[in-house]
């Protein structure tokens, strides 16, 4: 079979002819019926200078969102019908620790043993016509597009579980959120916070086109400048904004969140953009939960899905075949896109 395959690092993943994996016990191989493209996987190939982790060993294939049908199942597993739509859970865990055994195997106890993080981030992933998934991580699409839901793998399920973290800080009256940084997650991350939230939704991206659509999807929108901070909180009274969450993680979008954030209010770094902030006693207001988090569980990928299926969040995707993942991976790279790229193996 084709896959788009990470050989090493600073070094261009490239498109070749693997073989086709058998599932063994547990397992359930899919045909791929979507594969995003994240800016991790840029992170990976581009910026990383050699495995930071010790468990993203090169070579595997890429392809941490994925979704696809059920194709064959291995030993030992019952209760999937070829054809079936899943979306796919990328951690994989040891399966016995306190925080596997919560679904939450980005956290898990003994990575080192399992030998990856995930599939696509060590072990190989679903940029390609087939994948390997342990049967536990498959959560069923039903008769929703297994196609565009792909990106939730993370691109929802990522800001989800943020935002579920921080809904005490947005419970109650006249509350506000922010969301810094509109690509994949944050226009996701509006969709969400207007289905499970009364707050205002305020959002900010250096992108017309981004602004553009989180206004589509309800929020008020404040465009980059020297008065960013001070229109930002205008629209909180002058208070600050109760729950901010910021999907970029740079130097930049740091200092934005941490001038924004109100007294005993929750900021959240949901990207990885490699940036620092530089805390004292006197630079944050007092009592504001100030935390990063990674991923989700896989109970929060259960919750992404139903709300895929109601229509309450909807990814802005732009479609390739297998023949172009790597232009989508170039145009990642570069800033050129607009939506989020899903790889489509067999054709649409």
């Amino acid at each position: 079979m084709r896959a788009v395959v990470f050989e090493g690092y600073k070094t261009f993943p490239v498109l070749k002819d693997v073989d086709r994996p058998t599932p063994g016990p547990g397992e359930v191989l899919l045909q791929v019926a979507g594969a995003g493209a994240c800016h991790s996987d840029v992170g990976l190939f581009h910026d990383f200078e050699g495995d930071p982790t010790g468990l993203l060993t090169p070579p595997f294939v890429l392809g941490h969102e994925n979704s696809g049908w059920v194709e064959e199942v291995g030993p030992g597993v019952t209760g999937f019908e070829q054809g079936e739509a899943y979306l796919v859970y990328g951690p994989v865990g040891c399966g016995r620790c306190r925080a596997c055994s919560r679904g939450q195997d980005t956290y898990c106890a003994q990575p080192q043993e399992v030998g990856y993080a995930a599939m696509g981030l060590g072990r190989d992933g679903g940029m390609a016509e087939y994948l390997l998934a342990p049967a536990r991580n498959l959560v069923p699409l039903g008769d929703a597009d297994p196609i565009d839901a792909a990106p939730l793998a993370d691109a929802g399920l990522t800001p989800y579980h943020a935002i579920k973290r921080a809904l005490p800080s947005l419970a109650g009256g006249g509350r506000s959120a922010l969301v810094v940084g509109l690509g994949g997650l944050g226009l996701v991350g509006v969709q969400i916070l207007k289905a499970l939230t009364g707050a205002q939704v305020i959002a900010t991206d250096l992108k017309p086109e981004a602004m553009a659509q989180a206004e589509e999807y309800g929020a008020v929108t404040v465009p980059g400048g020297d008065d960013q901070v001070e229109r930002i909180k205008e629209l909180t009274g002058g208070r600050g904004v109760d729950a901010v969450f910021d999907m970029v993680g740079a130097d930049a979008t740091l200092k934005l969140a941490g001038a924004t954030v109100a007294q005993q209010g929750s900021l959240t770094v949901v990207g990885i953009g490699g940036g620092t902030f530089p805390w004292n006693f006197f630079t944050v207001p007092y009592e504001v939960n100030f935390s990063s988090t990674y991923w989700g569980t896989i109970e929060d990928l259960h919750d992404v899905a139903a709300m895929y299926r109601l229509g309450q969040i909807t990814p802005v995707v732009e479609r390739y075949t297998l023949d172009h993942a790597l232009e989508a991976y170039r145009r990642l790279q570069d800033g050129e896109l607009s939506a989020r790229a899903v790889v489509v193996p067999h054709g649409w």
